[in-house]
């Protein structure tokens, strides 16, 4: 099956039109030819045992890849399958390699020097020794016989090149294995810029699933939360309830304006449209309390937010420029008279710093003369 806005698909033939319409069918169909059997035909060239004719089988690499990422964002485990699937590589890459060492052996003819795989009469034991010395070679440990022909030492020059490129490959692979496991440590502990502000949003969203024909907000009705789409299309509807004036797509989000107090709103903290969902939608939900947090932490993101939704607001008539410049100049009014304010209050901070030093110099010169007083009397 498929999925089409958020429904699985199990019809067979609607599958089977799906599939004859994509770009994975004529790769697919040109992979499973079976064009080995060419090598029946009379004149034509073949190698013994290498299985040139079956290369159109690598056509397949993509979809393979496909496969990789679906159970690499799939699984409970993802950094296991990183590994297995690197240790999968390395085995694959040293097969290859032991295969073009036989290939070449073969042809300078097994046996005739130290170098070349010797004429066991077993077959796997000639494999066994191809697999051996390419697993010397790529992992650069040496101990390899000397090569004594020009044809030897060169692909002796390009497997220790190509094991330099697969040290470094398989290195930074492991690399970042290690710093996935370790990132959940640090992940708590907010970092400036763009990508600080991601990471705490993405630690307070919550999942949310909608069922086909659920709105998930409706015009007027106060924000509490904003969305992020992650699967599924969503329609944006008019104040009739049924024209569709949009239709959001996956990584989309909706739901910030009003969450976010932009001055000259005409509609407040509340929804500006009908949001309905088409299919199964699943979104991720972020409370305006927990955007609130984040953007205390981060005034620039703030800022950013806010300008953007001003031109949104702008674009869709919803902002009133006279009761924005108003906000605004009773905003400035506030602060200046803030400003004044704490201006007064360090005057009488001071006023009364100055009284209480007088007045503890009085109680001082208060104490002597009573001092002296008692003096004269004894």
């Amino acid at each position: 099956g498929f999925l089409e806005d958020g429904i699985l698909v199990r019809d067979a033939r609607r599958t089977r039109r799906r599939y004859l319409g994509s770009w994975a069918f004529p790769w697919d169909v040109a992979a499973v030819l079976p064009t080995e059997l060419l090598c029946l035909l009379p004149g034509v060239p073949r190698v013994p045992g290498v299985p040139a004719a079956r290369a159109n089988r690598c056509l397949r690499v993509p979809r393979l890849f496909e496969a990789f990422d679906r159970c690499e964002t799939r699984t409970g485990w993802p950094n296991a399958f990183r590994t297995a699937k690197l240790m999968l590589y390395l085995l694959l890459g040293i097969h290859w390699h032991a295969c073009l060492y036989f290939a070449l052996s073969a042809r300078l003819g097994l046996g005739a020097d130290p170098w070349v795989c010797p004429s066991f009469a077993r077959l796997l034991r000639r494999y066994l020794h191809s697999f051996y010395i390419s697993t010397l070679v790529l992992a650069m440990v040496g101990d390899t016989p000397a090569a004594q022909r020009e044809e030897e030492l060169l692909f002796l020059t390009a497997g220790f090149l190509l094991a330099v490129l697969g040290f470094a490959t398989i290195t930074g692979s492991i690399s970042t294995v290690i710093v996935n496991l370790s990132s959940a440590a640090g992940a708590l502990y907010p970092e400036a810029g763009p990508r600080g502000v991601l990471r705490q949003l993405v630690l307070r969203l919550r999942p949310q699933v909608f069922a086909p024909g659920e709105f998930v907000c409706r015009r007027g009705d106060v924000g509490r939360e904003m969305y992020f789409i992650r699967e599924g299309r969503l329609a944006v509807l008019a104040e009739d309830g049924v024209t569709r004036l949009a239709v959001l797509g996956e990584g989309l989000y909706f739901g910030e304006i009003s969450l976010i107090n932009i001055k000259g709103n005409v509609a407040g903290n509340r929804r500006t449209a009908n949001i309905l969902s088409i299919g199964y939608s699943d979104l991720f939900c972020l409370g305006k309390e927990d955007l609130a947090e984040v953007l205390a932490e981060f005034p620039s993101a703030r800022a950013a937010m806010e300008a953007k939704g001003r031109e949104l607001l702008l674009r869709m008539g919803q902002l009133d420029t006279g009761a924005e410049a108003a906000a605004l100049a009773a905003e400035a009014e506030a602060e200046r008279r803030l400003r004044g304010l704490e201006a007064a209050l360090e005057g009488l901070q001071t006023r009364a710093a100055r009284l209480l030093a007088q007045l503890e110099a009085s109680a001082l010169r208060m104490a002597l003369r009573v001092r002296r007083l008692e003096g004269r009397l004894q």
